[in-house]
């Protein structure tokens, strides 16, 4: 039993000591630096007891010669000096290393071996970046991109050997035109994803672990050749157990965990770099990273590419095909799809030449006004148009494959985008201008005048064709002029206009002579006549005077009470300061901060006054009352003035 008090009585003691120091800070100092610092104070209360009290005169040769009140008193004071410092400590603590910028000693153990694997990537990425010549951007050493070229073509490489997480993040930034320069833009988007093909056997045991079953449950045959392999899935054909023909889209083992640790790691980067960087900072990379991370974890999980699948799947009128899904066999990393017979158009260059001009025409055109209704019509959209995603089929019509990037854009945004389509198809600076600023909200300070000439000029350059650059140079440019004025474009929209520079290769191998520009405008012209017909606007105005009604039924008696309470002047007005509960809160703990600094520093001015007064009883042979009472209202002055430190230096 005594052993057992002798073990646990100091850490009791610490328990009792964190707890005291928590609430004299009143911050949530962190429990394990509190129980460190109790056991510190535990042990030097004793040796400070002891050298002190012979200081003070209470001890002489080890025997006490003062009343046993004075003692308690002179070591209660003692004490509590060696839980100042401790709490001095504790402040100095969350003043440069702030509770939870460590990890706990538990997670630490915890996550020993996951840090250690993420140690090795990390160094694996800086070496990399390294021998590419990257390292003088990551240090912040290098503030501009001398030689862009020459850079893009590095950081090109660099992604591509860091492996898929990083291709993904080089093809994600090739889409953000409005952010980084064109060159890189270029450059990046030649990334690709190609993989060699998992072994068969282990992408036959990754689908009967999805499915619950062994395969010839569910299906008749599956192809072990994938019909393309990618980093993170392959794409098998099957036949499900009645003959229907379908592919299986499953997630390579493994590739959840490095995507996962991948990402984590860019996350890292990203903040060091806004924190290190100007240009980290200027293109808010933390904030990029973040995006990125949500939209692939959405990528890896195949139920939100399902969801995109039904999505647009519900808005098509019959002018391309969309595969349909086997919901019943789909999990999170395994998707089954109706298999669609047809050429891609990146591989169909055969079958093309084949075809008379004006068919290509007409395939273009369907394909063109398909994906402006999705954009302005409807709302869902296709935002990943590369030639692999567009599918030629037998029948001479299209399909649409891959709907792991879709986009959504709420009705607000695409009347927006519809009337800058026909803004530009009138040549209207004005209009394009205004529709430009609904779309992307005004940036502080715009210089309206200066953008509406800059607009003017962009419409003229790409008025009578393509220009320099085709249609993808025109959404470039359209791009940079929003980035130049301070605009934030969304990442919804950004998809849009990605989907519409993609959809511009894709059609150029449709159909080489089709003016984009010139059948976009056709496109839009239409569908915006059609949205701005009189039977449309006369539906929208009944819709929209049916929610109103109530309100205008009762307007006319509250016109004739207001009219009535300013004849009789019953009307006031009633302003109340301080009514939002931030507001109160803020003052509350200013108001708090300032008393408490001014008692702090109170007290430690009248323990000064009492401590050097020369005058007053002697409580001990060397201590005075005056001397005893200055150090315990200096004390209080101590806790008062730390309490204050620690809810200046506090971080939320």
């Amino acid at each position: 039993m005594p052993d057992l008090l002798a073990f646990f009585g100091p850490i009791f003691n610490a328990l009792l000591v964190a707890l005291f120091a928590r609430r004299a800070l009143g911050v949530p100092v962190g429990w394990p630096r509190s129980i460190v610092m109790g056991l510190f104070m535990g042990a030097a209360v004793s040796w400070a007891v002891g050298h002190f009290g012979e200081l003070t005169g209470s001890f002489v040769d080890g025997e006490v010669v003062v009343p046993l009140g004075t003692l308690f008193v002179i070591l209660s004071l003692i004490a509590a000096w060696v839980f100042v410092i401790g709490l001095i400590v504790l402040v100095l603590l969350e003043v440069f290393v702030p509770t939870g910028t460590l990890p706990s000693p538990m997670t630490f153990l915890r996550g020993w071996k996951a840090r250690r694997r993420r140690g090795r990537r990390y160094t694996q990425v800086i070496r990399i970046a390294a021998k590419h010549g990257l390292s003088g951007y990551l240090g912040g050493r290098r503030r501009s991109f001398e030689g862009q070229a020459k850079v893009a073509r590095s950081l090109r490489d660099a992604l591509n050997e860091g492996g898929v997480t990083f291709v993904k993040l080089g093809q994600t930034l090739s889409t953000r035109r409005d952010l980084i320069p064109e060159v890189f833009a270029d450059q990046l988007a030649s990334l690709q994803t190609r993989a060699t093909p998992e072994p068969w056997t282990q992408i036959e045991q990754a689908i009967e672990q999805e499915l619950g079953r062994p395969l010839a449950e569910v299906f008749a045959s599956v192809e072990p050749e994938p019909l393309a392999a990618a980093s993170v899935a392959q794409v098998h054909a099957a036949h499900l157990l009645d003959g229907t023909p379908v592919v299986l889209k499953v997630q390579r083992p493994g590739a959840r965990k490095q995507v996962t640790s991948d990402v984590e790691i860019i996350l890292r980067l990203a903040r060091w770099l806004e924190r290190a960087t100007l240009w980290g900072r200027s293109l808010r990379v933390t904030r990029l990273a973040e995006g990125f991370a949500a939209s692939l974890e959405e990528e890896l999980d195949y139920t939100v590419e399902l969801d995109n699948l039904r999505g647009v799947a519900a808005t098509l009128d019959g002018g391309v095909d969309v595969p349909a899904a086997y919901e019943r066999h789909s999990t999170s990393r395994l998707l089954v799809m109706e298999r669609l017979e047809g050429t891609p158009v990146g591989s169909a260059g055969a079958l093309l030449a084949a075809m008379p001009a004006q068919a290509r025409k007409a395939l273009a055109h369907r394909l063109l006004s398909e994906i402006l209704r999705q954009l302005i019509r409807t709302g869902v959209f296709h935002a990943d148009l590369h030639p692999g995603n567009i599918l030629i089929t037998g029948d001479g019509g299209l399909g649409l494959l891959d709907f792991g990037s879709v986009g959504r854009l709420d009705q607000a945004t695409r009347n927006a985008l519809g009337m800058l389509l026909l803004a530009i198809d009138k040549n209207d600076a004005i209009a394009a201008t205004d529709a430009l600023i609904e779309m992307l909200d005004r940036p502080e300070g715009l210089a309206e005048r200066e953008l509406e000439r800059e607009l003017g000029q962009l419409m003229v350059r790409y008025r009578t064709g393509l220009g320099r650059g085709g249609s993808s140079g025109m959404f470039a440019s359209l791009f940079g002029l929003v980035h130049a004025h301070g605009f934030a474009v969304p990442p919804q929209i950004a998809a849009a206009f990605r989907a519409l520079a993609a959809l511009d290769g894709t059609l150029g191998l449709i159909s080489p002579d089709l003016d984009v520009v010139e059948a976009a405008r056709e496109q839009g012209r239409e569908m915006m006549r059609e949205a701005t017909a009189p039977e449309a606007v006369r539906a929208d105005l009944e819709s929209r005077l049916a929610g109103y009604l109530p309100v205008l039924q009762r307007l006319p008696r509250r016109i004739n009470k207001l009219a009535e309470d300013l004849e009789q002047g019953r009307i006031t007005v009633n302003v109340r300061s301080l009514s939002d509960q931030r507001d109160r809160s803020y003052l509350t703990g200013l108001v708090q901060q300032v008393v408490v600094a001014i008692l702090a520093a109170a007290a430690t001015l009248g323990a000064i006054v009492l401590m050097a007064a020369d005058t007053g009883p002697m409580i001990t042979p060397s201590l005075r009352l005056f001397a005893l009472v200055g150090c315990a209202l200096l004390l209080v002055g101590f806790v008062l003035a730390l309490r204050s430190l620690a809810l200046v230096f506090r971080r939320p």
